[in-house]
């Protein structure tokens, strides 16, 4: 795992709880339409189904749930951008628990619904300083929440992806965190000041090894759009399908990220 930075840029927390919710209400509308058939399609997530999947993103509100309901650490060991490079981890466990969930929630809108009202109570209960035992370690509530935004841009992604002619819209600020926090990612995996990495309008990053640029115009740029750099950082797309395709441009010759991507899956 690449050590994590320990200046990691700030997010607003209520911003941030306004966008997990915002974001989970564009799913929940989304799904409320889908009929048996549609539930059925197959996803680019391996074997997953729409419903697998419909449940792994009530799943990834849940863990907030889950991790309030245990014994809160006696202090904070990990920091926000050592959460990408953890996920991959859990990829085994998370499977089965997602099947499990959508075979015992017949009815998905129920079940969005009933995790929707239970994270308002829980949020207005807990400090955002309250500290979570989670996959990537002993975190702030705060911190995690921002990671939630990651969960829930990627499958809204991926839903949309899955189900032709469904459009799954994507709140301003859940698409800013996101985007943000796995432009970090690369700069986390990939030190150095070399090559910029530019996600207008949220994100510019300084990495790779090389040449550190202090003025003018870089000599090695990346420039992309917010979704698909979370497709990038996220596997969903090749960076040679991205570039051949011109979702990226990318000039000088340190500005192939191919073999820097995915930061996390």
């Amino acid at each position: 795992m690449p050590p994590a930075r320990k200046r990691a840029r700030s997010y607003d927390p209520a911003r941030t709880r306004t966008a997990v919710f915002a974001q989970f209400g564009h799913v929940r509308e989304a799904v409320r339409g889908l009929s048996p058939e549609q539930f059925a399609l197959p996803t680019r997530l391996g074997e997953w189904t729409v419903r697998d999947l419909v449940a792994h993103i009530g799943m990834a509100l849940t863990a907030v749930h889950r991790s309030l309901a245990l014994p809160e650490p006696p202090k904070q060991d990990a920091v926000l951008l050592d959460w990408p490079f953890a996920t991959a981890a859990s990829s085994s466990a998370i499977d089965e628990f997602t099947r499990g969930l959508a075979a015992d929630h017949p009815d998905l809108d129920a079940y969005l619904a009933d995790i929707d009202a239970t994270l308002r109570d829980l949020l207005a209960e807990h400090p955002g300083t309250r500290i979570l035992r989670t996959n990537a370690g002993a975190l702030l509530l705060d911190d995690y929440l921002v990671t939630r935004t990651v969960e829930l841009v990627v499958h809204s992604d991926d839903l949309a992806a899955a189900v032709p002619g469904l459009e799954v819209p994507y709140d301003r600020h859940a698409l800013a965190a996101a985007t943000r926090l796995l432009a970090d990612a690369l700069a986390v995996k990939a030190p150095g000041g070399s090559t910029e990495v530019r996600v207008p309008p949220y994100a510019v990053v300084q990495c790779v090894e090389g040449p550190r640029h202090t003025r003018g115009t870089p000599p090695n740029v990346v420039e992309t759009d917010p979704l698909t750099w979370v497709r990038l950082a996220t596997g969903r797309l090749a960076w040679r399908d991205a570039v051949a395709d011109a979702a990226v441009s990318a000039s000088g010759e340190r500005a192939d990220l191919g073999g820097l991507l995915p930061v996390m899956s």
